[in-house]
């Protein structure tokens, strides 16, 4: 049974809180015990001082014969008893001593026995005979059994006071037990969630986070598939879905700059094919009106000449038909000048007279490209080039082959109006221009950026508002030198 990824989070959650109110729990009673433990020292603390209180004057009384010393005894163990039973009634539950109600009973034998002392009229002072007669007679019976009771009282309640200080201290260390018991699951718990986490949500969101941060760049690569048995599935399954659209939606729009590049050509390419036709047409009237003469070396001349004008047009024909027919991108070996030389004869009718055009290109770079597209990058940033010089200016291509690496950079510079900082950042961004409305789709960089990427290399611009701009396009070449 698959279980979704928001049952999974609220059950993660719900283990989370249970297990920390739990531990809350616990904490909380001992807390709570301590609490109680500490009270009931106090009190029991206090009923020992009454006591040991009590057992001093009925020291001074049996020394004395003071009813003064005895009354005041009996108080304090009466207010000792008072005390004692609040202890029971109160914290019983909580005490050390359970038979609490034994104690009690002791207490009020003791006091018993010092409330069945009574002394004579005229034996309170000291030194007087019924004192000491008093003492001899009266009192020497029952003076041993009310100190053993008093001894027995001190000793169980001192014992009893140390019993519930060791169990506050036994009750502090498993307080303190409990503590890294409860650090240590929540840090396992908090790990474990994480772990989740990142497996079941980060992860998958990572991956399609940056399928549609490349996608939005142009780049219309698949999502890989995730196997999370929830939602994650379906939803990568739609993005998928929309990217293969997204896939057939662009190579349309590849279609359609192509096509609207070819109209911006055409200008040009009538211009390169009317040449061709002009030198044909000469030279057939010229060999038309000669064809009576003997003049064979002149004829084969000018039909030479003719062969080569219309090889010419046939080549540029045959450019513009490989350029605007669709087709899977197919990297083939391809010399880079050469490329170049093509693209340039394809938009020679463009170029204005006030345009200087450089070129700097090594023979010797060679590299599986696919040329048509390529050739659309070409274009792309030429003409972008020669847009932003109106009144004329240097247009520069040049290339060269990275020492040591696998890879070869081409750059296309201009002198022109250059780009500000803020239209930097949009200028590949699809449908994004700044010429006038039926100048430019916007597609133009967005197609060329992507082209880049599908060839697995990088484009960058630099530029100075006044200066120029130029678009540096690096591109893998793996052919080594061998194969070359």
């Amino acid at each position: 049974m698959t279980i979704s990824i928001r049952k999974k989070i609220i059950a993660s959650f719900a283990l989370f809180i249970m297990i920390s109110t739990l531990i809350w729990f616990l904490n909380y009673y001992k807390y709570q015990l301590i609490t109680q433990k500490l009270q009931i020292i106090e009190k029991k603390d206090h009923v020992f001082n009454m006591i040991l209180e009590a057992r001093r004057f009925e020291k001074n009384f049996f020394l004395f014969h003071s009813s003064e010393d005895l009354s005041h005894s009996i108080d304090y163990v009466k207010q000792a008893e008072a005390r004692l039973t609040e202890v029971i009634n109160v914290h019983g539950r909580y005490t050390a001593e359970r038979d609490l109600k034994k104690k009690n009973q002791a207490l009020l034998g003791y006091l018993e026995a010092l409330q069945s002392v009574t002394v004579p009229p005229g034996a309170d002072a000291f030194s007087s005979p019924s004192a000491a007669a008093y003492n001899d007679d009266a009192l020497k019976g029952r003076q041993d059994r009310i100190r053993d009771l008093g001894r027995h009282l001190t000793d169980d309640f001192e014992s009893m006071l140390n019993q519930e200080r060791r169990q506050v201290i036994q009750i502090v260390h498993e307080s303190g037990y409990y503590l890294y018991f409860a650090l240590a699951a929540i840090f396992v718990l908090t790990f474990g969630i994480a772990i989740f986490m990142f497996f079941n949500i980060n992860q998958p969101l990572e991956s399609i986070e940056t399928a549609i941060r490349k996608i939005a760049s142009g780049a219309y690569a698949g999502i890989p598939a995730i196997s999370s048995g929830d939602v994650f599935d379906s939803l990568v399954t739609s993005l998928n879905h929309m990217i293969q659209e997204l896939n057939r939606r662009n190579e349309q729009l590849v279609q359609s700059e192509k096509l609207a590049s070819l109209g911006t050509l055409t200008s040009g390419v009538a211009h390169e094919l009317n040449n061709p036709l002009n030198n044909i047409s000469t030279s057939v009237q010229i060999v038309i009106e000669e064809l009576e003469e003997d003049n064979l070396e002149f004829k084969r001349e000018l039909l030479e000449e003719t062969e080569k004008q219309v090889d010419r047009a046939r080549d540029i024909v045959k450019a513009l038909l490989e350029f605007s027919r669709k087709g899977a991108f197919n990297p083939k070996p391809t010399q880079f000048r050469e490329l170049v030389t093509r693209t340039i004869k394809m938009i020679k009718g463009d170029l204005p007279a006030n345009v200087d055009l450089k070129m700097d290109i090594p023979e010797t770079i060679q590299a599986e490209l696919d040329a048509q597209r390529i050739q659309q990058v070409l274009i792309n940033l030429i003409q972008n080039g020669l847009q932003a010089m109106a009144d004329g200016g240097s247009l520069r291509i040049s290339a060269e082959q990275s020492v040591g690496e696998k890879q070869f950079c081409f750059q296309i510079s201009d002198s022109g109006t250059g780009i500000d900082k803020e239209t930097m950042g949009k200028i590949f961004d699809p449908f994004f221009t700044t010429k006038t409305e039926g100048r430019g789709s916007g597609l133009g960089l967005s197609i060329t950026h992507g082209i880049i990427e599908q060839h697995e290399g990088r484009i960058s611009v630099e530029s100075r508002p006044g200066e120029g701009t130029t678009f540096t396009v690096c591109l893998p070449n793996r052919l080594t030198s061998e194969t070359r």
